[in-house]
């Protein structure tokens, strides 16, 4: 396919080409353009989604070509460049190419790039397609673009490139292959062994069934590779085969080892960069572990990460896959048919779920503000690019307006998230620069220290419990560093302070490459370098993370508080109150969640707040009920997110404020269990008598916010609830003069019988007002009391000497002639001390005073 995909390059200035793994898109197709005449105009570029891809590639290329690689035929890749002034055909990954980007937007010097892998869809994938494709329609019509993808649609993709072109098109080339039948088979059931040990009996089942050809493994990190060696170690049957691993991590020259021939079978284990990025000869069967490490971001630091996901369908069958390239082969899944199928059919884009600060700041460096200034394949999602937006202006990186401020502009020159920029720009305006560089290295790379193999940014290595380690500064990862390197890193001194030799060498690159970008990028004179660096690189950690601040809670300062809200564990660790949590990591149980833990801090002042994190200072003024001082306070001072910086509290002023939160206290504890409560109920039910009586009286309904309406009036003036008063009678004294005298007037609270006793009336909701009283109080009356203006008479509960009702009548002349004859003389023989005369309706009742008696 190589002369159509040739021709096509150079009639439509871009070609889409779809071909297989393994079929040789990335090492032909740019070799082919360089000798078709692009490496004359410029430099061909060759955009590769990983490091070990770019370096093997372009060692291949130029060995085909009897070169060294460096000559006509070099790399570039984060912190490593291997080219020189001959240099035409440039493998370098995505990332580095917006680096470059920055520096020249119109590419010049560039007569073609070649973006390899596109159905990876990385983050600076769509960035570079949609740059490129607005270089195309605008000042750079004459540069060529090529996309290749094994498993991408390629039709949407070709429309897109043609239609960011003026008079010219793009083509789409497919490749069929040849690729032989793999034999795939599922497990039955979900195996419960760990995931080196399914590997390891795979693979011996493989070894024994198959007499010839390498096997390759993919699992999803280099902790898992090694756990798998380890594994296979122990297993007999083996000892013929040559294991090797694959991973990003390694040397050049190890990576090497494992792709090209041996002169015996190999067994690869290899993470998904086996998955398209490079080929293996001589694969005749595959074990896939389903898993990968997708590139995503924590949601504690916002810096990249790695999570663990299962992958796609897409993914599988293109894994299968490297074992039909020769012959017909196998592939053996470690998890079933039905998890395949369940599986989605093709990987998420990254743009659809990672952070964008980093996208933000590079396209805010190009001019580009809006995401919907540039046409792309798939738009940013609104929300990420507005919490990208958000971030980059805490940093103090965006201006009002949304461009780049100088501090901004500083940040974007530097490789590395805008976090970690944020914290080197700080540092550097503080005299340690070299500090904070080494800082953001610490932090970006795995950690340093032997027992941990994490990453700080990917959420680490450890799954919570007893294992989890205390919280570690900074400062103190810093001087561990420096003691390595003053002794030039020799391997007693590294075992001594307990740290891991491949990961300090990690760190030491880094930071030497963060080093040289800053000084390059500087802009203003260097400022003077701090005598000591501890607190500036302290302040700068805060400049880098200022919605990370925790505070230690008081009395149990191995819980830490954090500005966001909420807590997390911070173990022993150091004296200091107040700290930046730069990673934190959830904890579990299983796979149930049993909190966060800080892993990573830097003590700070809460002095320097004011200074960095003034936009999250407010002033506080707050009053809240003491429930159980039953007082209203006053809170003022000034608070940090959800941490208090200084506040005092004391007795609220008597004011609307106080009255109604009082007001609402009383009603959510209950009227019942204030002074004079219980005659609230009383109260309530009188004028809901009374408005059914006279409904033209105008009294109100007190529903209840009347009642709450009625309650804060009855709190004018104080403070606490034991300064209330009779609760009844302040709720009656709110009402206005007319309603309360409609209602004594309709409704009274109590009623004169003939005795001369006053007795309280009863309203119930569901039956007519009553009263009760002893039957010799009625003596001499022919009617009882009534209410509401006369028209209502009262029910009549007519009581014995014992206090219990023996007659309840609304008819008090008819009881004296048809029912008291026969109580007379029931009551006469229990009662014969009171006098039960033979007419009640003329006899004269007792005095008050006796009953008072």
């Amino acid at each position: 396919m190589l002369p159509e995909i040739v021709a096509r390059a150079g009639a439509e200035g871009a070609v889409v080409v779809e071909a297989p793994p393994g079929a040789g898109k990335t090492t032909r197709v740019p070799r082919a353009l360089l000798e078709a005449g692009w490496g004359e105009r410029g430099e061909v570029w060759v955009l590769e989604p990983r490091r070990i891809a770019a370096r093997l590639a372009a060692t291949r290329v130029a060995a085909e070509r009897g070169e060294r690689v460096g000559d006509t035929v070099g790399y570039a890749v984060r912190f490593d460049e291997v080219a020189g002034p001959r240099t035409r055909l440039r493998f370098l990954t995505e990332g580095l190419f917006l680096r470059r980007l920055l520096a020249d937007p119109q590419l010049h010097g560039v007569a073609a790039v070649v973006l390899d892998e596109l159905h990876e869809r990385h983050i600076a994938t769509d960035m570079a397609l949609a740059w490129l494709a607005e270089l195309r329609g605008g000042p750079r019509p004459d540069l060529t673009v090529v996309a290749m993808s094994a498993t991408l649609e390629a039709e949407p993709v070709r429309a897109f490139l043609a239609g960011g072109s003026e008079g010219r098109g793009a083509a789409l080339v497919r490749s069929a292959g040849r690729l032989f039948d793999v034999g795939v088979e599922h497990l039955s059931t979900p195996d419960a062994r760990p995931l080196a040990d399914q590997v390891a009996g795979a693979v011996r089942r493989l070894a024994r069934e198959e007499s010839t050809g390498d096997i390759l493994v993919f699992l999803p990190g280099a902790g898992e590779i090694r756990r798998a060696q380890e594994a296979l170690a122990a297993r007999a049957g083996l000892a013929d085969f040559l294991v090797l691993p694959l991973h990003g991590e390694m040397p050049l020259e190890e990576q090497a080892r494992a792709i090209r021939p041996a002169d015996r079978r190999k067994i690869v284990l290899a993470t998904n960069v086996a998955e398209s990025s490079v080929t293996i000869e001589g694969v005749v069967a595959v074990v896939d572990a389903g898993l990968a490490r997708v590139a995503t971001h924590s949601p504690w630091t916002g810096l990249p990460a790695l999570t663990l996901a299962k992958v796609s369908r897409a993914s599988a069958t293109q894994r299968a896959g490297r074992a039909g390239r020769t012959r017909p082969g196998r592939a053996l899944r470690l998890y079933t048919a039905h998890d395949f199928a369940e599986r989605p059919a093709h990987d998420l884009p990254e743009i659809a779920r990672a952070d964008l600060a980093e996208a933000r700041l590079a396209l805010g460096a190009l001019g580009v503000g809006d995401p919907d200034a540039l046409v792309w394949l798939d738009p940013p999602p609104a929300a990420a690019w507005g919490a990208a937006r958000d971030l980059l202006g805490e940093l103090g990186a965006l201006d009002g307006d949304g461009g780049l401020t100088a501090i901004g502009r500083r940040m974007a020159g530097l490789p590395v998230h805008p976090r970690l920029a944020r914290l080197i720009v700080e540092a550097e305006a503080r005299g340690a620069l070299e500090a904070g560089c080494l800082a953001a290295a610490l932090v970006s790379e795995r950690d340093i220290r032997a027992s941990t193999r994490a990453t700080f940014a990917s959420g680490g290595g450890h799954g919570g419990g007893p294992g989890v380690p205390d919280a570690i500064e900074i400062a103190d990862l810093v001087d561990s560093f420096r003691s390595a390197a003053a002794e030039r890193f020799r391997p007693d001194v590294l075992r001594r302070l307990e740290l891991d030799r491949r990961a300090v060498d990690e760190v030491a690159r880094t930071e030497r490459a963060l080093l040289s970008a800053a000084r390059a990028a500087r802009g203003a004179p260097r400022p003077a370098r701090a005598a000591d660096d501890e607190t500036p690189l302290r302040l700068a950690v805060l400049a880098a993370f200022p919605d990370r601040v925790a505070r230690r809670r008081p009395g149990q300062p191995e819980v830490a508080l954090l500005a966001s809200g909420g807590s997390a564990a911070i173990g022993r660790g150091g004296p200091a109150d107040w700290l930046v949590a730069v990673d934190v990591e959830e904890r579990k149980r299983g796979q149930r969640s049993t909190g966060v833990q800080i892993r990573l801090s830097s003590a700070i002042e809460p002095d320097w707040l004011i200074e960095l994190g003034a936009a999250r200072i407010e002033e506080v003024d707050r009053r809240t009920f003491n429930a159980a001082s039953g007082w209203v306070e006053r809170t003022t001072g000034l608070r940090y997110g959800a941490l208090a910086l200084d506040e005092s509290t004391g007795p609220a002023p008597t004011d609307e404020e106080t009255a109604r939160l009082l007001a609402d206290a009383a009603v959510a504890g209950g009227l019942d269990k204030l002074p004079g409560g219980d005659a609230v109920p009383d109260l309530l039910a009188r004028l809901a008598f009374a408005r059914g009586a006279a409904p033209d009286a105008g009294l109100p309904a007190l529903g209840a916010e009347d009642l709450a309406g009625l309650l804060r009036v009855a709190c004018q003036g104080c403070r606490s609830l034991g300064e209330l008063g009779d609760l009844g009678g302040l709720l009656l004294g709110g009402l206005p003069l007319d309603a309360a005298r409609a209602l004594a007037t309709l409704a009274p609270e109590r009623v004169t019988i003939g005795s001369g006793r006053a007795v309280p009336v009863h309203y119930p909701a569901d039956a007519p007002p009553w009263i009760e009283s002893r039957l010799q109080d009625f003596f001499g009356a022919r009617a009882g009391p009534s209410v509401a203006g006369g028209r209502v008479p009262l029910t009549l509960h007519l009581l014995a000497p014992n206090g219990r009702a023996v007659q309840v009548t609304r008819d008090l002349a008819r009881f004296w002639t048809e029912h008291y004859p026969a109580l007379r003389r029931e009551l006469g023989r229990r009662y014969p001390k009171h006098a039960w005369p033979e007419d009640g309706a003329t006899a004269r009742p007792p005095p008050p005073s006796a009953r008072r008696r």
